[in-house]
């Protein structure tokens, strides 16, 4: 059975972005190493799941870039839930519109590498109060924004995990993985 790896920048202090127009996760470049260990993680997803703002940025993106990671982004299937998104120009793109629960089981008994989630926050806020999620790759941005949204927002119960990793990067970027206990 495959995994469900969500993948975010977040703030020190607790946030994947500032407001609905901002994403922890531009800005300053990212050490090489950082980079390096995203690119691992890209190349090795056999699905690369989003909800539809997510989408959308990447469509209009990915297709049409040179960057190293074009290439597994561009040809690895993705699942975008979504239940407005009709068409999806991106190809290898499904949408999965039914039931949340369903389809991420229906994905997860399926063959292959794991359900990389790359967010948005509103999909993965619903796939962590559901308890979807088997594991969370943090990239943990020097900087503290205050306010935003929160990675971890309206919880039914508390959910806990067991630290798998941490990993200091010289920009003072942290990659913090974290795993549901089994």
């Amino acid at each position: 059975m495959r995994n469900v790896v969500v993948q975010m920048g977040i703030s020190i202090d607790g946030y994947v972005s500032g407001g609905p127009e901002e994403d922890i996760g531009a800005g300053e470049p990212e050490h090489t190493d950082v980079v390096a260990r995203k690119m691992a993680w890209v190349s090795h997803a056999g699905v690369h799941a989003m909800g539809r703002v997510t989408y959308e940025e990447m469509a209009g993106f990915w297709p049409t870039s040179t960057a190293d990671c074009a290439k597994p982004m561009n040809d690895i299937p993705k699942v975008v839930f979504s239940r407005t998104l009709t068409r999806a120009s991106w190809p290898t793109t499904t949408i999965a519109g039914r039931d949340l629960a369903e389809q991420v089981s229906n994905l997860k008994a399926q063959p292959g590498g794991e359900i990389i989630v790359y967010g948005g926050y509103t999909l993965v806020q619903a796939l962590t109060r559901a308890n979807l999620v088997d594991e969370y790759r943090l990239v943990i941005r020097p900087v503290a924004l205050g306010s935003g949204e929160p990675l971890f927002k309206d919880l039914p119960v508390e959910r806990r995990l067991r630290l798998a990793e941490v990993t200091p990067y010289p920009d003072g970027t942290v990659i913090s993985i974290y795993r549901r206990p089994r």
